[in-house]
């Protein structure tokens, strides 16, 4: 079985239990996959994020915002709540990690806590995922039933409830108290 593996990271200085920093990971997306159900503003259309793409767009994931809405069914980019601080094609998994703006927004962290750990010990139970903002997408063609997006540029990230998602294999946890520096 061969394993591919592009990773991308931006350096954060260690700051020992700062209060604001909780840090999570988690899976974006699925790479040359078709996503399970058309993402808003694809027309309809399932969408397949080529490789290339990906593998080209992932310095833009860095330092980009991860944002929630209060109901989890959609974005809401104006919610900022954390930071992406590495982004990582694994095989066909778009993995990110970054930090959760923990004391400002105690009740996203409390959700993951509660729907978005369960992960190791059961993927089926896992109750919230994640979704991909974009910008400046081209498709490959847009006749195809399912649109091939050979461009893209990352401009954030949702944690939203997995059924919401367009990709239902996403999902995000919270990483033990543990400071990562890149």
């Amino acid at each position: 079985m061969n394993i591919e593996l592009e990773s991308m990271a931006i350096e954060m200085p260690d700051v020992e239990g700062h209060p604001n920093r909780k840090s999570f990971r988690g899976v974006l997306t699925l790479i040359d996959v078709a996503s399970d159900k058309p993402p808003a503003g694809a027309r309809g259309h399932r969408v397949l994020l080529t490789r290339a793409a990906a593998e080209a767009a992932l310095p833009s994931l860095l330092g980009m915002a991860l944002d929630y809405a209060p109901s989890l069914d959609r974005h809401d980019v104006r919610r900022k709540v954390g930071v992406i601080t590495r982004a990582d094609i694994v095989g066909r998994q778009l993995e990110l990690s970054g930090y959760l703006f923990a004391k400002d927004f105690p009740e996203i962290v409390s959700e993951i806590e509660a729907n978005g750990s369960a992960r190791r010990s059961s993927p089926a139970s896992q109750l919230l995922g994640m979704s991909y903002e974009i910008a400046d997408a081209r498709v490959a063609d847009v006749r195809a039933s399912v649109w091939a997006l050979v461009s893209v540029t990352f401009t954030g990230a949702a944690v939203l409830r997995r059924e919401k998602a367009a990709y239902r294999n996403t999902w995000i946890e919270l990483e033990p108290n543990v400071t990562r520096t890149a």
